[in-house]
């Protein structure tokens, strides 16, 4: 217990992303005018972080750490992609926001009256997983 406690005191005081390191500050200048909208950015910031960081640990430690790739064949047991991390672990939080953003498009389309809001959604999320399941017939 008190290592969790230690966690989320260093995580809010100590290496704080927005005011520790200058990663978080020109979206926290941006929109964080008011109370209410700073708080939709820490919400949203948390959303995206609780799922894409279990997926980039998944994409590191399963496809690009050296050797990772022995799980598909031995042969690609000396391969060694981990120069790709940092570009792959921020594709995926650009592809999480962009899900996010998915429902605020989605208000000023065009859609039928019986569709609109969660069942439209689902829809696209769903065709755009079909999309990135294409690619898992690529060989490399």
């Amino acid at each position: 217990m008190q290592e969790l406690i230690n966690i989320f005191v260093k995580s809010i005081f100590i290496d704080n992303m927005i005011f520790a390191y200058f990663l978080g500050m020109c979206s926290y200048l941006a929109v964080s005018k008011t109370v209410k909208t700073g708080m939709g950015l820490g919400l949203a910031v948390t959303f995206v972080l609780t799922i894409t960081v279990p997926v980039n640990y998944l994409l590191q430690t399963r496809i690009l750490d050296k050797g990772a790739l022995a799980w598909l064949d031995p042969s690609f047991s000396d391969v060694d992609l981990s120069f790709l991390s940092f570009i792959m672990f921020i594709a995926v939080i650009a592809a999480m926001v962009q899900l996010a953003a998915i429902r605020e498009r989605l208000k000023y389309s065009h859609v039928p009256p019986a569709l609109r809001g969660l069942g439209i959604t689902f829809m696209i999320t769903g065709l755009m997983g079909i999309a990135f399941m294409s690619f898992m017939g690529i060989k490399l």
